[in-house]
């Protein structure tokens, strides 16, 4: 996102991405390609993302996770607070619904973009429609979860990469629709809007998207409830580009009631060499933008327009060589941040805070994953929680007391994945159902309750993704064979091969058998002599 003091930051980011994601350069994608029928698979291997989700819960400390409301503190009020992004896409999935590896209540999910093939649809990065998203991440139920812990999950709209809505699609009234949707699914009061690049340029999508957020605003208000609108812009030392002082005009001009205004202060053209330099050009950026925001209409006074500034730093290594905000920038940006009231401040991303490298640390390394400075994990975090308008999860470092919301039975018929059974053996990344919570293994489970705490300091071995949803229901069996057409017998004789259908289901013998009755409900024991030729929702893939 580097800036010139009068042009908009070009996309300038290469990051090394494992999956579809908002910082890579559109050359680094490939050219555009419909949405499939179903999710691409992540490109890292089931095993590598639970290892990664096991060793953040490792480290993180206990892992048992509440379905219900978490006790929280510190103030919602005018003070500055934390509110980091989260890459969405991004393979490991990050766990932002759980407290104990993530601590802040508030968070940014990045990015909702066009549809490659419907440019007046929203997706996930490009990558996955929001039917795709629950399918593949579960991020319906992970976001109602943080909902249920008293949090709030912000939606961003655009991004760097990708075509945002406003740019494709070129009626107002479709536009809003599009928002609409997507807030309304995540039931979402509060959205971002994070322009730049071409998006940034184009002054008819500025103008479509100002009236059509003004629009979703006017909805929202005939419903009783208020859209909270940021608008995400890039910034040089000098503030604010010409072109995002225009788009702040345009918002204000089409009468959307603008949150605040948050500025990129990363990826500065030519790059500040060390650290203390790196912060007096943030602060400088700052300086500027609370000028531009009285100038604009946004605010009347220097006092009002800190508190309509947010400032999002991406930590760690920066796109632009020779850059890189270091832990020592974050405390300093903390401080000024606490000393003007500015009303937020973000970074990029949840995802990177941690170090690069194993056993060694790995410094100067350009990641989504990791930082690239030395550091502990969540050490960025941790300095901006504490700004005194931040409200964290109580006992982010240790397992929250944990009270189920119901003990009545799970009804299969209403779950989206199978009810877990205390004599199944479960693989590592296989979702369950249990009181009325969705489950994910880590690694291999067997007899332990999702909801029970570890025993003698260890993680429990799942984790909790979110409530079941209302109106979710089982999703049909994947048959991986055809053709079989001979039906079970109860005294049928059956040799290895064999291929039969129980309970309209397709089942091969594994060895020699006689009056053993075919296992519906999976996972299937291995001492069963029949080996299901069906997949459920919920087994890993591989």
């Amino acid at each position: 996102m580097s800036c010139g003091p009068d042009d908009p930051c070009p996309d300038s980011l290469t990051i090394d991405m494992s999956t579809p994601s908002d910082r890579l350069m559109p050359s680094q994608q490939g050219a555009a390609i419909d949405l499939p029928e179903n999710p691409p698979p992540p490109r890292l291997s089931l095993v590598r993302v639970l290892i990664a989700l096991a060793v953040i819960v490792g480290i993180a400390g206990s892992a048992t996770y509440a379905v219900g409301r978490q006790d929280v503190k510190g103030t919602r009020g005018s003070s500055p607070r934390f509110a980091p992004y989260v890459d969405v896409t991004l393979t490991p999935t990050y766990p932002f619904q759980n407290p104990t590896v993530n601590p802040v209540q508030r968070v940014v999910l990045g990015f909702v973009v066009a549809q490659p093939s419907q440019p007046c649809s929203p997706s996930w990065g490009g990558a996955y429609t929001p039917a795709q998203a629950e399918t593949a991440m579960n991020l319906d139920q992970r976001i109602n979860q943080v909902r249920e812990q008293g949090g709030v999950a912000v939606i961003s709209f655009g991004g760097a990469t990708n075509s945002e809505l406003a740019v494709g699609c070129d009626g107002v009234a479709q536009l809003a629709a599009a928002y609409r949707g997507v807030l309304t699914r995540y039931s979402s009061t509060d959205a971002d809007f994070d322009i730049e690049g071409d998006a940034l340029a184009d002054a008819a999508a500025n103008q479509r998207r100002a009236e059509a957020v003004a629009l979703v605003q006017q909805q929202f208000a005939r419903h009783g409830k208020h859209l909270n609108v940021w608008l995400t812009l890039p910034v040089s030392p000098g503030g604010l580009t010409r072109a995002g002082l225009g788009a702040v005009r345009a918002m204000v001009a089409a009468g959307v009631k603008l949150t605040g205004v948050n500025v990129l202060a990363m990826d500065y053209q030519p790059a500040p060499h060390g650290g203390a330099r790196m912060l007096a050009t943030v602060e400088s950026s700052l300086q500027h933008a609370n000028a531009q925001l009285q100038s604009t209409g946004v605010a009347r006074s220097s006092a009002e327009a800190w508190k309509r500034l947010g400032v999002t730093v991406m930590i760690g290594r920066n796109d632009v060589a020779g850059e890189t905000f270091t832990l020592a920038d974050a405390r300093g940006l903390a401080a000024f941040v606490n000393s003007n009231g500015i009303a937020q401040v973000s970074m990029w991303s949840l995802n990177r805070d941690s170090e690069c490298g194993g056993a060694f640390v790995a410094v100067g390394v350009l990641s989504n994953t990791c930082s690239g400075v030395k550091q502990t994990t969540l050490e960025f975090t941790h300095v901006f929680l504490a700004l005194p308008g931040t409200v964290t999860a109580s006992g982010a470092a240790t397992a929250p007391a944990w009270a189920p919301p119901s003990t009545t039975p799970d009804n299969p018929a209403k779950s989206p994945y199978p009810v877990w059974q205390a004599t199944a053996s479960y693989p590592g990344g296989y979702k369950v159902v249990w009181h009325h919570a969705v489950y994910q293994a880590l690694w291999f489970s067997q007899s332990a309750a999702p909801d029970t705490p570890g025993s003698n300091g260890s993680p429990s071995p799942w984790l909790l993704l979110g409530p079941v949803l209302p109106g979710e229901h089982p999703q049909k069996p994947t048959l991986l064979a055809s053709g079989v057409t001979q039906k079970w017998l109860s005294n049928g004789v059956y040799r290895a091969g064999a291929r039969v259908l129980f309970g309209g289901l397709p089942f091969e013998a594994k060895w020699y058998s006689q009056g053993s009755t075919p296992q519906t409900s999976l996972p299937a024991s291995s001492s069963s002599p029949w080996q299901p030729l069906f997949t459920l929702p919920g087994e890993p893939s591989s």
